[in-house]
């Protein structure tokens, strides 16, 4: 599977993914409306199978390429800030609602998820779904590595002066849980914040397969099994757990 990341605003997506020749296209947290923008998120929110789901369908449909967005999702009177999964055929996959929530920006306008793993499969491949700070929760990423997900997709809304996380944190989420990571940030500025871009793939073995600058750009990876096969050979820490030690630690 060829994965590719759309660093870049919500208009120019459809030009991204036509261009990027990849069987899935990863966008960045709230990508469709802006992530820091307080009680426009609760006036923009929409169902998961609202207009903007029919836009991202549509968009699907037309180039053969499967999309992972972020948005503001309404459910009656409760807001998520929530991540899609859509196909390439159009159909709606699986929709994940943050459970971790970053502050203020977060906690003020958005109710958390219930959901820890959210999976589907696609093109043969078990995709995760969580959302920026989810990542920097280890026992979260180790829950989807030991529900068999492959391929972690992570649309975010990084700051600047945190690249540590995109640097440092997410290239060890991937080896220390064997699985691959897909982490979509934005490059923009919102009021007071300046996003950091520097998205990236990055495999089981922690080895970056690409990584973006602090700009608008398009990059992309092949993800295979062969190699998530390999990496969990080599790297044992899913099989030496010892959870009977470590049982009481979560509460």
């Amino acid at each position: 599977m060829k994965v590719a990341v759309h660093q870049g605003p919500y208009a120019e997506l459809p030009a991204a993914v036509t261009a990027s020749g990849a069987d899935l296209v990863v966008a960045a947290e709230m990508i469709t409306t802006g992530y820091h923008i307080g009680a426009r998120s609760h006036e923009l929110a929409e169902p998961a199978d609202g207009p903007t789901a029919a836009r991202m369908s549509e968009l699907a449909r037309k180039t053969g390429v499967a999309l992972a967005y972020g948005y503001p999702e309404s459910d009656g009177a409760r807001v998520y800030n929530s991540v899609q999964l859509i196909d390439a055929g159009g159909h709606r996959l699986a929709n994940y609602r943050k459970t971790h929530l970053f502050g203020d920006i977060d906690r003020l306008w958005f109710e958390p998820g219930t959901e820890a793993v959210v999976q589907a499969e696609l093109g043969g491949v078990l995709v995760g779904l969580m959302i920026c700070y989810d990542v920097e929760f280890p026992e979260l990423v180790r829950a989807h590595a030991l529900a068999g997900t492959e391929l972690l997709v992570v649309p975010t809304a990084l700051m600047s002066p945190y690249e540590l996380v995109s640097d440092t944190l997410v290239p060890a989420r991937a080896y220390e849980s064997q699985l691959f990571v897909v982490y979509a940030n934005r490059c923009d500025t919102e009021q007071e914040l300046t996003y950091c871009g520097r998205s990236c793939v990055v495999a089981p073995t922690g080895e970056v397969l690409a990584r973006a600058g602090g700009g608008p750009e398009l990059i992309s990876a092949d993800v295979d099994s062969a190699t998530l096969l390999a990496s969990r050979a080599e790297n044992t820490h899913l099989t030496d757990r010892r959870p009977e030690l470590y049982r009481g630690l979560s509460a």
